[in-house]
């Protein structure tokens, strides 16, 4: 079911509540409040993702885990004749993510569905498949993280790709930044994958499809694409 863009609208649970949705539902209560605010000066490398999206003419762009509609809103403005779809598990999120769409004026390009990201068909937009589907500081916040990747690539069209940015190893920062970053990310239920790489490499092979990772900022972000011929 596709969310309503008003501000007082209900949004409504597509599914059972189960651990996660509720943890994040706690988390984010109040954090959605101020969580802009507070996340631009370390979630690193959004923007280049969505420039690096580049969507047909008419296509389609489905963000997993589209939080306060930050995302949403810069999608819209870099591609204004394509379509924005936003899922989070997190009703407390959605209600943001809709007040920005509201406060934009992108009701009419901007649809909203909560849904698990490793269950997700399209059904709830009546759309099963996508041109391009982004993860941005997502997965490492989603325990079954791979299922959610899988369940993405499902949903890729013909020509589609699957964009992701994250936290990364860190590589080349000192030892003590590295541990004192993680440990202030734990606080938040947050775990940087360090397989995303080989999950991606493998997710390719298994499904013929191509895949490009590389990280950004001394190893701080890791990006990566994979292509569906």
């Amino acid at each position: 079911m596709v969310v309503s863009m008003s501000i007082n609208a209900a949004i409504e649970d597509l599914g059972p509540g189960d651990q996660h949705k509720q943890r994040m539902d706690r988390m984010y209560k109040v954090q959605r409040h101020f969580y802009d605010v507070t996340r631009a000066c370390y979630l690193l490398g959004r923007n280049e993702r969505i420039a690096a999206l580049k969507p047909p003419a008419g296509g389609s762009v489905l963000e997993i885990g589209c939080g306060t509609g930050r995302n949403l809103i810069q999608l819209a403005l870099s591609y204004p004749d394509v379509t924005i779809y936003g899922v989070d598990i997190s009703d407390e999120m959605l209600v943001s993510s809709a007040n920005t769409v509201e406060r934009h004026s992108l009701r009419h390009r901007v649809k909203l569905a909560q849904c698990d990201a490793t269950t997700f068909d399209g059904a709830a937009f009546g759309k099963p498949v996508y041109d391009r589907v982004l993860f941005s500081y997502t997965l490492s916040m989603i325990p079954d993280w791979q299922k959610a990747l899988h369940t993405a690539a499902d949903r890729l069209a013909s020509g589609g790709e699957l964009h992701v940015v994250d936290f990364g190893p860190c590589s080349s920062l000192p030892g003590l930044a590295k541990s004192s970053l993680y440990a202030w990310l734990k606080r938040f239920h947050v775990t940087p994958r360090a397989s995303l790489f080989a999950s991606f490499e493998h997710l390719a092979q298994s499904r013929n499809m191509i895949c490009d990772t590389r990280l950004t900022h001394r190893g701080y972000a890791q990006h990566a694409v994979l292509r569906n011929p």
